[in-house]
């Protein structure tokens, strides 16, 4: 590649992982089709963005621990029932045809971003419940489910992680943001680029530009979201779930 292209990379990478980390995910949606614009295979594009994106993380994380409050046992509650289910769509997924996969996705993601729309008063105050018995339980399986996703189709699934924290355990978006870029940006999407990079090909020389940008995008978006609070949080998560949507339906 030449400096222009990897100039390119940087500011897709900067864009789209800011937009991410106000939202609560959705990265992919600019990220991982410029990669397959400019040439690469859908399973080294998915491995070569699934390692860049730990960066958003990472930058993220640094932004968030300064003002944020996260709760030590809900963490561990969220990466034991998380991780396992990255590991196991991680593993799959290149042997797996992927379009039908992504149109039902693209469905799925558009009415989270609708149903958002729609419960207008959602994720605005803290009002945490399911915490303990057979509903914390059914919290997990739904979080291990989205992490087989988050392994396997990576555009926009940690949307579906920030809508289960605010719908199911009464986060508001603010918190629900924070435990998404933290845990799903640094150990669900570093367990993914792990098993993807060991199973199948990355493109080593585009990951300074997408890493580069993917770190001061995600704490760029992680300092509007603490700065704008919740109502501006709700507006771009809902605006980022239909983009993510609509591209995983038009492929």
């Amino acid at each position: 590649m030449d400096p222009s292209q990897h100039l390119l990379l940087f500011i897709i990478s900067l864009v789209a992982n800011a937009f991410s980390a106000f939202a609560g995910g959705g990265a992919g949606l600019l990220q991982l089709p410029v990669l397959i614009f400019l040439g690469l295979p859908f399973a080294i594009a998915l491995a070569t963005h699934k390692i860049a994106s730990v960066a958003l993380g990472v930058g993220a994380t640094v932004r968030h621990l300064r003002s944020s409050h996260l709760e030590r046992r809900f963490v561990l509650f969220i990466l034991a029932c998380g991780l396992p289910g990255v590991v196991l769509g991680a593993s799959v997924i290149l042997h797996v045809p992927d379009r039908g996969a992504q149109v039902a996705l693209g469905l799925l993601t558009i009415g989270l971003g609708l149903y958002s729309a729609l419960k207008r008063e959602l994720g605005q105050e803290y009002a945490p419940c399911h915490r303990s018995g057979r509903a914390l339980w059914l919290g997990g399986l739904g979080l291990f489910a989205i992490g087989v996703l988050n392994g396997s189709l990576t555009s926009g699934t940690g949307l579906f992680v920030t809508l289960w924290l605010v719908r199911w355990f009464g986060l508001d978006y603010q918190r629900a943001v924070a435990y998404t870029l933290v845990l799903v940006g640094v150990f669900w999407n570093g367990a993914g680029a792990l098993v993807l990079g060991t199973l199948g090909e990355v493109r080593w020389d585009w990951l300074p530009a997408l890493l580069l940008g993917s770190l001061l995008g995600g704490y760029l978006g992680a300092h509007l979201a603490i700065a704008k609070g919740n109502r501006w949080i709700k507006r771009v998560f809902e605006v980022v779930t239909v983009l993510v949507g609509l591209k995983l339906l038009l492929g």
